[in-house]
């Protein structure tokens, strides 16, 4: 999707840096700030998340600059109150290092803060980004190599393009296939 230009380049590693405290992954090259680095593998960020924030579908993107601002503006006060210096050349919770991150979306996050549900939403498109590939369809995440569906061992599909599941997961089939059923598993 890549539809960043409607972000600043700014409010973009700001909502990469948030997305990573979320489901961090390896950065993209020595000079990223906005993924930390804390964890191997493709994170939220290589899942794709702010693509899916972006997705006019998820609702979101309308409020992503305020989102972003707001994101910063937590991080101003954080450092603020804890004494860090913040580094200028990058938004301020980019600046933040990930165990700081950690600590300002545990706030965000907690029960009765004031704001809660925005900042769990943006947390719930990281990890959609990450388990499911959501802003893409699942053949395209599965032959791109996706982070979060391979990690998993989810399956690609048949050579035709369907997912058959030929062992049934509880052991033994559970109902018979409806009558009217297609080749292609499709109800008539």
């Amino acid at each position: 999707m890549d539809n960043f230009d409607a972000l600043t380049a700014d409010q973009v590693m700001t909502l990469e840096a948030y997305a990573d405290t979320i489901i961090p992954g390896e950065r993209r090259d020595p000079s990223d700030r906005a993924v930390a680095g804390a964890a191997s593998g493709g994170g939220a960020v290589a899942s794709g998340a702010v693509d899916l924030m972006l997705s006019p579908e998820g609702g979101l993107a309308g409020t992503l600059d305020s989102l972003a601002e707001g994101l910063n503006e937590h991080a101003r006060d954080y450092g603020a109150r804890t004494g860090l210096d913040l580094d200028p050349a990058v938004p301020p919770f980019v600046a933040l290092a990930f165990a700081d991150r950690i600590a300002l979306a545990r706030e965000l996050l907690a029960p009765g803060h004031p704001e809660q549900e925005l900042w769990v939403a943006l947390a719930m498109f990281s990890a959609m980004a990450w388990d499911t590939g959501a802003h893409m369809s699942t053949t395209d995440a599965l032959a791109s190599g996706h982070p979060g569906l391979t990690s998993m061992g989810f399956m690609p599909p048949d050579p035709d393009g369907a997912w058959r599941f030929p062992r049934f997961s509880y052991g033994r089939a559970l109902a018979a296939i409806h009558p009217r059923t297609t080749p292609r598993g499709d109800p008539q």
